[in-house]
């Protein structure tokens, strides 16, 4: 017997039975982290051109004049010295990158609550087995994968984040078994002679037992690795029980099953006073409050709070459709979330599951990762059947409902901050869109970039409805560099701006080929501006680290920062973001300034998905009606059709 235990735990099973781990990497999981390239800073020359570029589709010829002006000034005077002592600094700082503390400073920094500003979320595909799309079962198998996969990471089992270009080379067990053995400190140059790209693995730390804390001036982030249990949120209520024995294994999943069970059954009313709603309130108010709640008694309940694994929030009703999805993955009811931690991961009552996440400790990429795994194993290898039987293990002792004592001034902060809370998504209307006369695979076959075409939609959109080029931001990863963050693609160009004007004012002057043409000027241009963005060779974020060094030397702000039209290009309008994922069905976001549209979007082989965020002061479902029209004639042009106006 004590020969096949050995066996089992070798394996990464516990005595119970259950995996451990979601897999065994042959390669270590941060084995490429210390050999990972440094994010460059580019040459000053190079961002004011790039910055021009970006203004030109926005200004015109007078403005442009003035913006070109003391651009070659800042570049030559204070921007050169700056940039000169960013590169400095840079090079001191060699473990990290130059936009990582000025980043974690920008979020860190702002007041604004993290609900519908920064907060995003990504909701999950059904199960493939509609009997496990139960609301228990799924909260059950998802809560053992999310452990798994912390476990698989903190005991480096986890396969690390690769960047295949040429998958029957790199992507292969003969290729991990070698570069297993070539060292930390140059095992990426192995990867890059087989034309794959690792990625920067250190945010992921921050996923598990983290939250995001309330302070006067500038919030601050915890993790503690040492908590075991984790945060569960019913109606409003808030539950705690292990879910890492004291061994370090997890507790058994027939355990886990029973206390959901258990709280699920619970029959509890929702609080008079929800506590959740604080966290969607303006940083300093929260601080104040928070400090408040220390102050009457409730530190160890909220520790429990804020160094659970993660927060699984229950919902008791089932989703309607898209829409509804959307609402409440992004914001919810208030009442049942903790918009501070890293993560909540979210299930209704029909099963559907989702994750809102804190922005400030992390991107897409580890959430997506992080998304991709435990959909994965929660659907191939479920802990727990519809047939299971919980344990009989007496829940009422190992699950903790925690209890909050309230002053007066308490109860009146949660109920300014539900007025507000109920008051902001009131006005957030979500709106969404399927085009299904194509997608990747004929764009691909016409040559053109199916990324720059969505984007290039969304301008000729915005040019039909309010007849005018706005600024427009695309995400896009930066971690192939060391403690790389994101830079922004600028799709409104002057190639976007003269197709879109062709498309929407004078189609009846040109032909198809010209047409043509013009779209893959814009596809060409977009490639060009998205692999520079991914090369770290933006200017956005270049010019926000210089502007940081100056703000932070007490030097007076330069001229250049205080022209309008850099302040027009950085009040982004329209703000975009793109994901495709087996796991994921849809992803979103808040407008980033409040006359803005949140725009979401994936392109999946045969049909493209749009979400769009807004607020009264825009019109979501129109601008969707221009978007679908626009790709309409985008793909009749590139099928070689005439269009009709």
């Amino acid at each position: 017997m004590a020969a096949r235990q050995l066996l089992l735990l070798r394996r990464g099973y516990s005595s119970a039975g259950a995996a451990e781990y979601l897999h065994r990497s042959i390669v270590p999981t941060m084995h490429y982290q210390k050999s990972l390239p440094r994010l460059p800073v580019p040459k000053l020359e190079d961002t004011i051109k790039r910055y021009l570029n970006a203004q030109k589709p926005l200004l015109n010829d007078d403005q442009f004049r003035k913006t070109e002006e003391l651009a070659h000034q800042f570049e030559k005077g204070i921007g050169r010295e700056l940039h000169e002592q960013l590169v400095a600094q840079d090079k001191q700082n060699k473990h990290t990158s130059y936009i990582t503390g000025p980043w974690f400073d920008m979020y860190l920094k702002s007041r604004d609550p993290v609900v519908l500003n920064f907060n995003a979320f990504m909701s999950f595909n059904p199960d493939p087995k509609s009997e496990y799309n139960d609301q228990l079962i799924r909260a059950t198998n998802m809560t053992v994968s999310a452990v798994r996969f912390m476990k698989t990471f903190r005991a480096g089992y986890l396969e690390p984040e690769v960047f295949h270009l040429n998958p029957e080379k790199s992507d292969t067990e003969i290729f991990k078994k070698i570069i297993r053995f070539v060292p930390s400190s140059l095992s990426w140059f192995g990867a890059y002679m087989v034309n794959a790209y690792p990625l920067d693995m250190s945010q992921y730390f921050r996923l598990f037992n983290s939250t995001r804390l309330p302070k006067l001036n500038r919030d601050e982030l915890l993790t503690d690795e040492k908590a075991k249990h984790l945060l569960v949120m019913r109606k409003g209520n808030f539950y705690v029980f292990d879910v890492i024995d004291r061994d370090g294994n997890m507790v058994k999943p027939s355990e886990i099953q029973a206390h959901l069970k258990y709280i699920l059954s619970d029959n509890s009313p929702a609080p008079d006073f929800p506590l959740g709603y604080l966290t969607s309130e303006n940083r300093d108010t929260w601080a104040l409050l928070r400090k408040n709640l220390l102050d009457s008694g409730n530190e160890e309940a909220l520790q429990k709070v804020d160094t659970a694994l993660f927060c699984l929030s229950l919902d008791d009703f089932p989703i309607k459709d898209f829409v509804h999805l959307s609402h409440t993955m992004l914001h919810g009811d208030g009442a049942n979330r903790w918009y501070d931690k890293s993560f909540n991961l979210i299930i209704a009552k029909d099963g559907t599951a989702g994750i809102n996440f804190e922005h400030s400790w992390g991107d897409g990429v580890a959430v997506l990762r992080f998304q991709n795994e435990v959909f994965k194993d929660s659907t191939k290898v479920p802990a727990v059947s519809p047939q299971s039987q919980p344990a009989s293990v007496d829940s009422s002792r190992a699950v903790q409902k925690l209890d909050f004592k309230l002053n007066d001034a308490l109860k009146a902060g949660i109920t300014k901050a539900k007025q507000k809370f109920d008051a902001s998504v009131e006005s957030l209307s979500i709106d969404m869109i399927q085009f299904h006369e194509g997608g990747k695979e004929l764009l691909k076959q016409k040559k053109v970039s199916p990324d720059a075409v969505v984007q290039l939609a969304f301008q000729m959109a915005f040019l039909r409805q309010y007849n005018q080029t706005v600024a427009t931001y695309e995400s896009c990863s930066t971690a192939a560099f060391k403690h790389g963050r994101t830079e922004t693609i600028r799709p409104a160009s002057i190639h976007t701006k003269k197709c879109s004007e062709a498309f929407v004012r004078e189609l009846s002057k040109h032909s198809t080929e010209e047409l043509q043409k013009l779209i893959v000027e814009c596809s060409k241009y977009h490639g060009r501006l998205t692999k520079e963005a991914a090369m770290g060779q933006g200017f956005d974020r270049h010019l926000f680290g210089l502007r940081y060094l100056a703000q932070s030397k007490g030097i007076a702000l330069p001229d250049f920062y205080q022209d309008q039209a850099y302040a027009r290009l950085n009040y982004n309008i329209i703000s975009t973001s793109t994901l495709v994922s087996p796991a994921v069905q849809l992803g979103g976001f808040g407008p980033v300034v409040p006359d803005g549209y949140g725009v979401g979007y994936q392109v999946h082989d045969d049909w493209i998905g749009c979400n769009v965020s807004s607020y009264p002061t825009r019109n979501g479902k129109e601008f969707l009606q221009c978007i679908h029209k626009s790709l309409e004639n985008i793909f009749s042009v590139l099928k070689g059709k005439k269009v009709g106006s």
